[in-house]
């Protein structure tokens, strides 16, 4: 049971690690692990209490993640594709009530895609998120991470 529980764990982190994973995928992700942690030093099971933890932690990340993956992505969707440089888009979740406004930088060549650097603000806290975004063949963008 240890071992499946770790090989799930690793799983999951390497998938998002490596941009296989979208946000409903990397908030489950992360939610598992922070879940894991909590789960383990509260419970006097280590291993169930890892086990539980993890469970919670994965669906309430995924409930998360998805949220954002929804609403929010479609408009740093159209940011990204319409905004001139440095000019931001600003939205509010009707599902979650979160607020975000999002500043795209001027399109560059790398790697033979087109990129496009974005800080993305939590309107709630403040908290700025610096991301690279990357156009494919059919004009959809993806976060790098």
């Amino acid at each position: 049971m240890k071992h499946l529980v770790i090989a799930a764990v690793l799983t999951c982190f390497l998938a998002a690690g490596y941009g296989c994973a979208n946000k409903a995928q990397q908030g489950a992700t992360v939610g598992g692990l922070a879940g894991a942690t909590i789960g383990a030093l509260t419970f006097k099971d280590k291993l169930l209490g890892a086990a539980v933890g993890a469970g919670v932690g994965v669906l309430m990340g995924y409930i998360v993640g998805n949220e954002w993956d929804k609403h929010d992505e479609a408009k740093l969707q159209k940011t990204l594709e319409t905004n001139k440089s440095g000019q931001a888009s600003s939205w509010k979740n009707p599902d979650t009530g979160a607020s975000y406004t999002a500043t795209p930088s001027r399109p560059y060549m790398a790697e033979n895609k087109v990129y496009r650097d974005v800080v993305i603000r939590d309107a709630k806290d403040g908290h700025e998120v610096m991301a690279k975004a990357w156009r494919d063949d059919q004009g959809v963008w993806h976060l790098k991470q």
